[in-house]
Order: C-alpha cells, then sequence, then structure tokens
C-alpha cells in the first residue's frame, strides 16, 4: 500500500463504530508497556531547553531507577519537535532551537535501555492572557475549531489555563490524528501517551457556578441535532453522553492510527483515578478499557493520605487485567515536609505491591531542571549545596529514589 492509501483506509476507520474498529483491527498487534513493571515519571515541557537538557534528564531517570519516561512534546498546539502541522513551541519564540527534542530524547533514552513515550496534550490548544504571537498557531489559523458557548462568545484566554479544541467536530478529530501520526509515524517511539484527552472544563475554563456551556457553535449544534434530533437543552443527559462520546471516537481513531502506523508502541493515557471525575468531563476511560483502545491507564490519584490514595486505586483494580493499570502520584506539595516524603514512599510501595506499576509527577521535583542546574555553577558549589530549594530536592532524592531500586545520583 502506497502512503495516501494507509491514510484513506485509517480515516475510513474512523467514520465507524469503536467497537467495530476494535474487531475488524483484532487481528493487529497490539502495544504494549515494558515487561518486569513499569517505573515511569512525567517529564514536562518546562524541564527542557537545550539538547544537553535532555541528555541529563535522561541521565537523571536512569540513575533514579526508572525505566520509562513520560517525555512531553505537545502542550498547546505548538511542537517541541520539527512539525508540518504546528508551530514551534513557544518557548523557542515559535522556531527551531538547532536540534530536535524528541529524536534527542529517544536517542539518550534508548541508549540507557529506557522506553521512550511521547506525551501530548490532546485538546488544550494555547494558554495565557494574549493569544500567541505566530500566526500559523491554530488559535489564529482555525478559529472555528474553538470552543464557543450559548452565547455565540469564544472560550475567552486566561493566564492559567487552556483554551481548547472542539473534539465534536470531525476535522479537528481528524487534524489531531494526522499529528499524532506524524510523531509515531517519524521517531522510535515506545508508546504515545495522551494527556487532557477530555473536556478541560475545570476553572478558569468555566468559571465555578456559571451556566456557560460549550461546545455551542452552529456547526456543533447542527452535528448533534442531525445524530439525536434533539438540541442540548431538550435532555442534558442525551447532551452529556454525545459529548462524551465523541472524545471517545477521538480516542478510537487514534488508536486505529496507533495499530496502522506502529503496531507494537503503546497508547496509554492520564486517566481520572475517580470515574464519576472523569464522566464530569465527558472522559470515559473505564470504556476505553472495555473497547480495548488504551494499552495502559495512568491514574492521576492524587492523594493526599495513604488511606485515599489506596481507595481511588481500588476502583481500578477489576480492571488491572485487561489493561495496565500504572498509579501516577503527585508530589507537590507534600514534599515539603518529612512526613509528606514518607507519605509518598508509602504511595509508591503500595502501587508497586498492588499493581507492579506507577508514575510519578514530576522530574522537576526530584531532579535540577535546567533553570536551577547550573545557577551557581562548579566553582560554587558551596553556596548551591547551601540553597534550599537544592536542598529539599536533595533531600527528597535521599529518601525516594531507593525506593526506585537504585541510589540516588550524586
Amino acid at each position: 500500500m502506497t502512503r495516501p492509501d494507509v491514510r484513506a483506509w485509517t480515516r475510513g476507520l474512523m467514520l465507524l463504530s469503536p467497537a467495530f474498529v476494535l474487531a475488524l483491527t483484532a487481528g493487529c498487534q497490539q502495544g504494549r508497556m515494558t515487561t518486569g513493571g513499569v517505573r515511569a515519571i512525567w517529564v514536562t515541557r518546562g524541564d527542557y531547553r537545550t539538547a544537553e537538557d535532555v541528555t541529563q534528564i535522561m541521565e537523571d531517570c536512569r540513575q533514579g531507577g526508572f525505566n520509562t519516561v513520560i517525555f512531553q512534546v505537545r502542550g498547546n498546539g505548538t511542537a517541541f519537535y520539527p512539525s508540518k502541522f504546528e508551530p514551534w513551541a513557544e518557548q523557542f519564540d515559535f522556531q527551531s532551537p538547532g536540534f530536535d527534542p524528541l529524536k534527542v530524547a529517544c536517542q539518550e533514552a534508548h541508549s540507557r535501555g529506557l522506553e521512550l513515550h511521547a506525551w501530548v496534550n490532546v485538546l488544550p490548544a494555547w494558554r495565557g492572557a494574549e493569544p500567541p504571537a505566530c500566526p500559523d498557531q491554530l488559535y489564529h489559523k482555525h478559529p472555528e475549531w474553538f470552543w464557543y458557548d450559548q452565547h455565540g462568545v469564544r472560550q475567552p484566554l486566561t493566564a492559567t489555563f487552556y483554551v481548547s479544541l472542539n473534539p465534536c467536530l470531525p476535522e479537528v478529530r481528524e487534524y489531531l490524528v494526522d499529528v499524532f501520526r506524524e510523531i509515531v509515524a517519524n521517531y522510535p517511539v515506545d508508546g504515545l501517551h495522551m494527556d487532557y484527552i477530555r473536556f478541560p472544563s475545570e476553572p478558569p475554563a468555566i468559571p465555578q457556578g456559571s451556566d456557560i456551556d460549550y461546545p455551542r457553535d452552529a456547526r456543533t449544534l447542527a452535528l448533534y441535532k442531525k445524530e439525536t434530533g434533539l438540541t442540548p437543552d431538550d435532555d442534558r443527559a442525551a447532551w452529556n453522553r454525545w459529548r462524551t462520546e465523541k472524545v471517545t471516537k477521538l480516542v478510537a481513531d487514534i488508536h486505529s492510527m496507533m495499530r496502522w502506523t506502529k503496531p507494537a508502541a503503546a497508547l496509554t493515557a492520564s486517566v481520572g483515578a475517580a470515574y464519576e471525575e472523569s464522566l464530569r468531563f465527558f472522559r470515559d476511560d473505564r470504556q476505553w478499557v472495555k473497547d480495548g483502545l488504551i494499552d495502559a491507564a495512568f491514574l492521576m490519584n492524587y492523594q493526599a493520605d495513604l488511606a485515599g490514595f489506596d481507595s481511588q486505586m481500588a476502583g481500578w483494580m477489576p480492571l488491572k487485567d485487561t489493561v495496565t493499570v500504572v498509579p501516577g502520584l503527585w508530589f507537590a506539595p507534600r514534599l515539603e515536609t518529612a512526613e509528606g516524603i514518607e507519605v509518598v514512599r508509602q504511595q509508591i510501595q503500595s502501587a508497586e505491591a498492588k499493581t507492579g506499576n506507577y508514575c510519578v509527577f514530576s522530574y522537576a521535583a526530584l531532579f535540577e531542571v535546567r533553570d536551577n542546574r547550573d545557577r551557581f555553577g562548579e566553582e560554587n558549589a558551596p553556596r548551591r549545596a547551601e540553597d534550599e530549594a537544592y536542598r529539599r530536592r536533595a533531600a527528597r532524592r535521599e529518601a525516594l529514589l531507593p525506593v526506585t531500586k537504585l541510589a540516588p545520583p550524586a
């Protein structure tokens, strides 16, 4: 098959129901996570700016006992790799930094025996109080793809949260599949990790107590009317189900692309630890598992104590024979005290005992990121050792890295 034929075939699959796609692709090789347990760490797009940063990150992760790096390469409609679809990230002033972060990450991770999973924010398309300075960014290029409320008002920009794409539009789903195909087709990634594969509708996206509802643009309403014969106000539960189904359709489309483009690579997602929380954001992650659409579920199990952590993890235990369950832990703000560090230690141990897996958020809570790594330089090592932030990270490494199998790096 030529590449155009492949694209036509996969786009044809996207018109089908998730269940039919699953049956049709059942004979394809499925993605897999690392054997012997997943010891993963999230590395955000704010943790690196140079090739040397990326190399240091992978060495820290190796020495820290992690075997899987969830490496963020797409945050809000901009890329940390050369893309024909999206501009370079705003952190690079929308232009090439002179190296390919994703290429370097794959090389440096694999040379150390680490798996590298490309982490993408799926629906967020910009973040900031001001529009992007790049005219080719989605905010300017496709304003019709964003959220509009029942008053015809576009989702406003804020300094602290994202404005998002509308997954109810088939052209948006097709575009996102193309963006992610570019990654898995061109890089030796071990997986694609989907974050914000939901409606990012928490405050301030929708202010607390507001009646604002997204998406209510004319095209979305026409699609909804055509498929259901209803308006959103006719039956709120039906409107919520329809929006949830469109997110699931997007996951199914990405799954079909993955199975065709790189069948051995894992498709994973950050999911809600509590099912009701997931459904509130139109993310039916349990259905994704039942339909075989994801290879691993990374639970955002951000609880302040061990009992709460175990309670939320318990809801996923019946599914651990169907999907790889990877409990995710959030370090901050509990790592500021010895007691908090001990809770995190216990959570890591509990996750590993119950599932064999865990993922920690994030690299910058344990290791020196680029803005801190060379603040003092080697000639001022005593000053560095006296720096409070440096000492806190050193204390976290001393307490937590032995749990991840290896001694902390020097």
